[in-house]
């Protein structure tokens, strides 16, 4: 086993387990947290593919920005521990099957995909051709993920304030 390989399973079980403690977790603000462990487990992954400045934007932004803006929301809402309830009877018989079918064509897609993966060549692309693809191609989708996070702020906002 080569060290890249090795740092790879950890990243990836580190990103795994931060995803089922998110899940999880009782407290908004523990989720927020395990949130942030696996941003910084997939910042680590896009270092190893090669991608610096993705990873850099990945902490920079996720982990930093957005964390910040989450817990903010979280502290104006005042939100204490959830209150756990048992399956619904739907999701039983629905929501495990249909997760198993989900996880089963989802590896079947990734087996699938791992040969025409292993064919292509890897190429890096430069911060300029990737912001001038953001800012030209995608500034549509860009600006419209902007425009809704403003739109969550504003709804917390709403949610938060009290009644005189």
């Amino acid at each position: 086993m080569t060290p890249q390989l090795i740092v790879f399973f950890v990243l990836a079980a580190l990103a795994v387990l931060g995803a089922v403690t998110l899940i999880a977790a009782r407290h908004p603000i523990h989720s927020a947290l395990a949130l942030i462990v696996v941003m910084v487990a997939l910042a680590g992954l896009y270092l190893l593919q090669g991608a610096e400045f993705v990873a850099a934007v990945q902490i920079i932004v996720y982990g930093g920005a957005i964390m910040v803006l989450f817990v903010f929301v979280i502290m104006l809402l005042n939100a204490g521990e959830e209150e756990r309830t048992s399956l619904s009877r739907i999701a039983r018989v629905a929501g495990i099957p249909l997760a198993l079918a989900l996880s089963g064509f989802l590896a079947a897609a990734v087996l699938r995909s791992s040969h025409a993966a292993a064919q292509a060549p890897v190429t890096a692309a430069s911060t300029r051709g990737l912001s001038m693809l953001l800012f030209r191609e995608f500034v549509f989708p860009f600006e419209l993920t902007s425009f809704l996070i403003l739109v969550a702020i504003l709804g917390a906002l709403v949610l938060a304030q009290r009644e005189n």
